[in-house]
């Protein structure tokens, strides 16, 4: 373990610009600037104006004789100024972990300890893109920080290291400082992503063994809906094989998922037509393309390859002309216009976290760049895209690992109506109960913050006045959620506590 190291906020200015997407490709494709024969990813870190040099963050092969695999190097570190809390009291550690597997690929990581009781649940954020690094969640929606307009950092007071010990991780390998020396140390599939993380928690554990006896918790949004059934799988398994380090694995929470592809796209014509986005002649022929769509991808499905591609277009194709229709409406939130090529400004990421002081205070080597959205993974991940990942989540429930799908109502991309609608249709012993559960007003500060149905494990809450990143736009809320969720209190959710 590396000595602590503390850093004034003063010069020190860390900001994460990536949106975690649902999936993003065409979104950005009504924007004329690009021409059509660019590559998806193209589009899409160019609409981010975040267009990297290099595909990802690759580090000269000399590098090699370093790489030790599954081992972690972590530090301490503070955002706070001298005069502030000690390191030691903070408890935040930034680390990097070789994974076994690859040819030199180490995963960056941040960890929070809990600001109130170590004895908190364990819980992992991960975010979305494909691609797109951790440091958006971090600053902007449930880290411990904030960041001002003034570039300077302020506490989160519903950080959910209110509730926890969280850690944010960079990945798949290439994502924000996660790096290699190796191409092919690129991720294709959830397997590849849920062994990566899986081995990283064994590390982390192992690590900090203080916490094994914790309560775990997988969270995430948008493209986290395909990352979290396949970990939590994953880590179920080989809890009940008796492999490695036991996990406490209690629970899954999607914030805003893409879990079954086919279904949520089918269903954005019939949101957006009850949203007023579009009218009902539109949505009669936008619908026209849903068969197409719903054939690709189960094509895909059963044969997987490059048809998982065409699926793709073909279901794109749906989301394309609904913006045809809706012009400059954020899609993350449609009580909103797009104000920029992103909906939101985003733009000092790569040069904040490019900062020398930045870098050196985490660990993070002096010639690695900060990669906020990587084109690399991006692409690497395409044929990953349509594949249905709620196919996991029928054993979790029945093994009584408690599972959370919550979404921001004004959302479009990732809508509260098509995670309903899998959730809804997904086989399991209570899948009747639940489609029968009265629905319950969930209340923070005595007003109703969001509506909850549930049975057993199983709880989907849709949060008022939201959009696609519930914790940035109702900070409170979020956290009372997740900290009724864990206590095992949500159901009381009509009691203002």
């Amino acid at each position: 373990m590396a000595s602590s190291k503390s850093f004034s906020i003063l010069s020190l200015l860390l900001f994460f610009a990536s949106v975690s997407f649902c999936y993003a490709t065409s979104r950005f494709t009504h924007h004329p600037a690009f021409p059509p024969q660019s590559s998806k990813a193209e589009r899409l870190i160019r609409s981010l104006n975040l267009f990297p040099k290099e595909t990802f963050n690759i580090i000269d092969s000399d590098h090699l004789h370093s790489f030790v695999p599954g081992q972690i190097v972590e530090k301490n570190f503070s955002f706070l100024a001298h005069s502030g809390p000690s390191v030691e009291d903070l408890g935040h550690h930034a680390g990097y972990y070789s994974l076994p597997h690859s040819k030199a690929a180490r995963m960056f990581y941040f960890f929070f300890e809990s600001r109130k009781n170590k004895n908190d649940p364990v819980v992992i954020w991960l975010t979305g893109g494909p691609g797109c690094g951790s440091e958006l969640a971090l600053f902007y929606e449930n880290g411990p920080f904030h960041i001002t307009k003034n570039l300077s950092l302020t506490w989160n007071d519903y950080g959910w290291d209110q509730a926890s010990n969280i850690i944010f991780v960079d990945q798949p390998t290439g994502t924000g400082f996660s790096y290699s020396s190796d191409n092919s140390d690129l991720r294709h599939d959830e397997t590849g992503v849920s062994n990566d993380l899986y081995n990283f928690l064994q590390a982390f554990f192992k690590a900090h063994p203080e916490f094994v006896k914790n309560e775990f918790y997988i969270t995430g949004e948008s493209y986290a809906g395909h990352y979290i059934p396949a970990l939590a799988s994953r880590i179920n398994q080989n809890n009940k094989m008796k492999k490695g380090i036991h996990i406490n694995l209690k629970g899954i929470a999607i914030g805003n998922g893409l879990t079954n592809s086919p279904i949520q796209y089918e269903i954005y014509p019939e949101f957006a037509l009850q949203n007023g986005l579009i009218t009902k002649n539109e949505s009669d022929d936008i619908s026209k393309l849903i068969p197409n769509c719903d054939k690709k991808a189960k094509a895909c499905e059963s044969r997987g390859g490059t048809i998982c591609e065409d699926a793709l277009d073909a279901c794109e194709a749906i989301f394309d002309r609904i913006l045809s229709i809706v012009g400059d409406l954020n899609y993350y939130d449609i009580r909103k216009k797009c104000v920029g090529p992103l909906c939101y400004d985003f733009s000092n990421v790569e040069k904040l976290l490019n900062e020398e002081k930045v870098k050196s205070a985490l660990g993070v080597r002096k010639e690695l760049k900060y990669v906020s959205c990587s084109r690399a993974v991006y692409d690497a991940m395409l044929q990953d895209t349509m594949r249905n990942l709620e196919v996991f989540l029928p054993g979790l429930l029945e093994d009584g690992i408690k599972m959370l799908v919550y979404n921001g109502e004004k959302d479009l991309i990732c809508n509260w109506l098509g995670n309903l609608r899998w959730v809804n249709a997904m086989n399991w012993s209570g899948q009747k109960a639940f489609r029968a559960s009265p629905t319950l007003k969930f209340v923070v500060d005595g007003a109703e913050a969001g509506t909850l149905n549930s049975y057993g494990p199983l709880a989907f809450l849709k949060v008022h006045d939201a959009g696609h990143m519930v914790p940035m736009d109702q900070p409170k809320a979020a956290l009372q959620m997740l900290e009724r969720w864990m206590g095992g209190k949500l159901m009381n959710s009509t009691l203002d506590n």
